[in-house]
């Protein structure tokens, strides 16, 4: 603990906010405060657990702390899938049961989701139009798509199976050759969804964005110092994600990645008559590394998501999205020749935080202090019941959950930098090299 060597920063380019309606943020912090809790970072798992602490102690103080504005950092910048069953996984028992776990974390988490959606009516494109996870080659099929369907069957799970032309007259062009369609998924607006969540938390909570933590002390007391101000709290929960190594948490266990995504500008309805397949639908690649997410949006653009690099400095370029950019253009033409005018009007990246046995940072790791970071690329599932439950932890309420969650494991240790470098960026080559025919 000590210093916060390297602040989130997120630059304005975030198509699904540029989209919506200008909000004005809640102010900063801009004074000394002494509080029941603190909750650091309002990402999925910082909304949950203020939130659900809120429910369990009414009485309490609550700050939470966001170090941007809500649905401007990675919560906000997603592909805008809620998932909610598992999808390239194995068929061995303790995969399955690992499987049976992701399924009831997930539900519960989507379960609280659609309340708070639902009791504050929060516009953000809500979809319960399920999911296709695709293929774009036989070798795509064979290798995931039939291992993925054998493990829905044995869990009981629906499912439908698309190909050749029932796929292409489901999503309107030809690029893929067969999917899987689960009907439990839920599409959304990622950045309205953060929003409407921020802002109607209960009396008991204060928000404060534009409050970065620049110091973090935890014993003897939690102390936090922002620029304008100071929190001293009883207890504290991090949910800082990618940043946790910043706070002394899960050091040499978390991979930083970042992904592009990009938005169309809105079809016409001269274009919407053109092109084929449902009006709303979203799908994800056979192969996260090297295949392309794409979604028709509840409000007529096309999404493409992609390009996924390791990125331990926690920055990305703004000169690379001009690359990335053309790239998504390019794929846009291709994919839907019928739409020749249709313009990419958003690029931007977001940082996804995985570990490499798929393990959490979840629990206590110290006196009053507990985290709840490394969703491993499902933040609005596992983030969002991470904060669920690591609040019910800290506040000694009784959630089976709670042991369900423990059990899929703690982020496994990694190699020393500069090896760990080496090494991952070697396996991603080979990754993308291995799986260039699902590009």
């Amino acid at each position: 603990m000590g210093r916060i060597a390297i602040p989130p920063l997120n630059d304005a380019t975030n198509g699904w906010s540029r989209i919506l309606p200008t909000r004005e943020p809640h102010p900063p912090l801009q004074q000394d405060i002494q509080v029941d809790w603190v909750v650091v970072g309002a990402g999925q798992a910082g909304l949950a657990a203020a939130r659900r602490l809120a429910e369990n102690r009414p009485g309490d103080s609550i700050a939470l702390i966001e170090a941007g504005e809500s649905g401007e950092g990675a919560q906000g910048r997603n592909a805008g899938f809620i998932i909610d069953t598992p999808h390239n996984i194995g068929s061995s028992l303790e995969e399955l049961s690992s499987a049976r776990s992701y399924i009831s974390l997930a539900r519960a988490a989507i379960q609280s989701l659609e309340e708070q959606v639902r009791k504050y009516d929060i516009r953000c494109d809500w979809d319960a139009s399920g999911k296709l996870h695709a293929a774009v080659t036989p070798k795509g099929i064979s290798q995931i798509l039939e291992p993925t369907r054998k493990v829905l069957e044995s869990l009981n799970e629906p499912y439908t199976w698309f190909e050749g032309r029932s796929l292409h007259e489901r999503i309107g062009f030809k690029h893929f050759t067969a999917g899987i369609y689960t009907p439990g998924s839920i599409l959304v607006n990622p950045a309205a969804l953060s929003r409407g969540l921020a802002d109607n938390m209960p009396a008991n909570v204060t928000l404060y964005e534009h409050t970065p933590v620049t110091f973090a002390e935890f014993s003897p007391e939690i102390r936090l110092k922002t620029p304008q101000g100071t929190i001293r709290a009883g207890k504290a929960i991090l949910a800082v994600s990618v940043f946790a190594e910043q706070f002394g948490l899960l050091r040499n266990r978390l991979i930083p990645i970042s992904a592009c995504g990009s938005l169309s500008r809105q079809l016409t309805e001269d274009e919407q008559g053109r092109l084929e397949g449902l009006r709303s639908w979203g799908l994800t690649p056979a192969n996260a590394f090297v295949g392309v997410t794409v979604r028709r949006t509840r409000d007529q653009r096309i999404l493409i998501r992609q390009d996924m690099r390791y990125q331990p400095e926690l920055r990305r370029s703004s000169s690379s999205y001009g690359t990335v950019r053309a790239h998504h253009q390019d794929l846009l033409e291709r994919w839907f020749p019928a739409l020749k005018d249709l313009a990419i009007e958003h690029t931007w990246s977001g940082f996804i935080c995985v570990s490499r046995n798929g393990g959490s940072g979840f629990g206590k790791v110290a006196p009053n202090v507990y985290s709840a970071v490394c969703d491993n690329g499902l933040g609005w599932t596992k983030g969002t019941i991470s904060g669920l439950l690591i609040a019910d932890k800290a506040t000694g309420i009784d959630n089976p959950l709670i042991e369900t969650y423990e059990a899929l494991g703690h982020a496994a240790k990694l190699p020393p930098r500069p090896f760990l470098d080496i090494g991952i960026r070697a396996r991603f080559a080979f990754e993308l090299w291995r799986n260039r025919h699902e590009a």
